[in-house]
């Protein structure tokens, strides 16, 4: 049974990163570069994938999971060894096998589709990804005789001055018939300037043995890039981020800067929502319809439904209803629930609580560990007082109560529906329905106490 096969090479340690973290897990838009390659090749249709793994293997596998087998190549000796340790999992499988690197976050699948398809109709042996580089230093050379054909592809250190000024490069892409793959691998040397095994000798020894090798030339040179630095990872993260903006607006939503707007890949934007410069939307954020995300707003993994405005504020974890607003300068901290049409002014901070539909929470208030029923009015400088230092406790208030500017509610605490809450209190005990509360100190003044200071200025 014919068989479709990747091979994706995740070896490598990526000195020039300059990092901690292993090369192919560092982020494009939200996601490794590793598992942006996984996805796409996903797309087509693949029977079998395996991942080559060596430095950070258990890394590679924690962030992959099942999604692909895996193997060890645990001495880096070049591509063309990564790929002959996957000879156990594939080495009698029948079919075709993807070679692709893990560096290499911007492919899409319908560029490997259109490889696979290129592969076929040629009835090729083996087929190279190229393309046209604006600035080919540094990549292997495809060099073709005068009729086009490939006769071999050579590597940077190895290529001759005339070699050198050759444009078309590999992109380090490949599909094989998987058996000659793995036959001509144990045919290859190390005889090289790098002294490592080159998955590229396996062309040449295709065409010694005279089978098709075809070439297949994509539009977009972008696409071919390899990540194996700072300053490449943020190429590939301008040009990512330009592809999903275009893909948001094409689906209806406004970027009034796309150039100055950060949305990851997983991130779904609804129709007709205004997104304006300078926001982050990242993780799995969703929203709405019919929202407006203002300057300089943030948000991460959270739900804003339908008509959900949010200005210059910062949400992390937490979930917004239809209608509700929130800003500016306002947070929302994770395992916040917020209902329709809640108002949510300035400096205001929410953590761990659920907040009713209609309550309005106007401006310079905490709110921690708290649920809070409907049509709530809560005044300036209120803070739900969550923690004793060693626990985080509870407070519930009921609908329809109000809470007067400067209160501390002290937790645990239960405040029922209707009742009040005097301005400036600190309430420790339960409200029942229809009460008022008034915790504060009676007024005293002290006659002529100005004219009792030692030094009162001038009058």
């Amino acid at each position: 049974m014919s068989t479709r096969n990747t091979i994706i090479l995740a070896a490598g340690k990526g000195t020039r990163m300059k990092s901690k973290l292993y090369k192919v897990l560092h982020q494009v838009c939200g996601l490794p570069m590793v598992e942006h390659v996984l996805t796409e090749v996903e797309k087509t249709g693949m029977d079998k994938i395996v991942t080559v793994v060596g430095f950070g293997a258990d890394d590679v596998r924690n962030t992959l999971g099942d999604r692909s087998e895996y193997v060890l190549q645990d001495k880096q000796l070049g591509t063309g060894h990564a790929v002959l340790q996957t000879e156990k999992l594939l080495g009698n499988t029948t079919g075709t096998t993807l070679v692709i690197s893990g560096d290499t976050p911007l492919f899409t699948a319908e560029t490997l589709q259109n490889l696979f398809d290129y592969h076929d109709a040629k009835k090729a042996v083996a087929t190279v990804l190229t393309s046209i580089a604006p600035d080919p230093t540094g990549y292997g050379r495809i060099v073709r005789n005068k009729l086009g054909i490939v006769e071999k592809i050579v590597e940077q250190k190895d290529a001759t001055e005339a070699e050198q000024e050759i444009d078309e490069i590999n992109t380090g892409v490949y599909v094989f018939d998987n058996q000659a793959l793995f036959k001509a691998l144990h045919e290859t040397t190390n005889d090289n300037a790098q002294g490592e095994y080159y998955l590229t000798d396996v062309i040449e020894i295709l065409k010694g043995q005279k089978a098709t090798v075809a070439a297949y030339q994509m539009a977009d040179f972008d696409e071919s890039m390899g990540v194996n630095d700072r300053v490449a990872l943020a190429k590939a993260n301008k040009i990512m981020q330009r592809r999903i903006n275009e893909k948001h607006m094409r689906n209806g939503v406004t970027l009034i800067n796309p150039e100055d707007t950060y949305i990851d890949i997983n991130v779904k934007v609804g129709a007709d929502t205004i997104v304006e410069p300078g926001v982050l939307l990242k993780g799995n954020t969703v929203i709405g319809e019919d929202c407006f995300i203002g300057a300089h707003s943030e948000i991460h993994d959270s739900i804003l439904h339908d008509r959900v405005k949010v200005t210059s504020s910062f949400i992390e974890g937490s979930e917004m209803a239809d209608d509700s607003n929130i800003g500016p300068m306002s947070h929302l901290r994770p395992e916040s629930q917020i209902g329709k049409k809640v108002h949510l002014g300035n400096f205001v901070e929410v953590k761990k609580s659920h907040i009713g539909d209609g309550t309005k929470v106007g401006h310079l208030t905490y709110v921690g560990n708290a649920e809070l029923g409907k049509n709530i009015n809560v005044g300036c400088g209120v803070v739900f007082v969550n923690y004793d230092g060693a626990h985080k406790s509870t407070t519930t208030v009921g609908d329809d109560a109000f809470i007067g500017s400067n209160s501390n509610l002290i937790a645990p605490l239960e405040v029922a529906d209707h009742s009040f809450i005097a301005a400036g209190s600190t309430i420790t005990d339960k409200i029942a329905k229809y009460d008022m509360a008034i915790a504060r100190a009676r007024q005293t003044n002290k006659p002529n106490y100005y004219q009792k200071l030692p030094y009162r200025g001038e009058e």
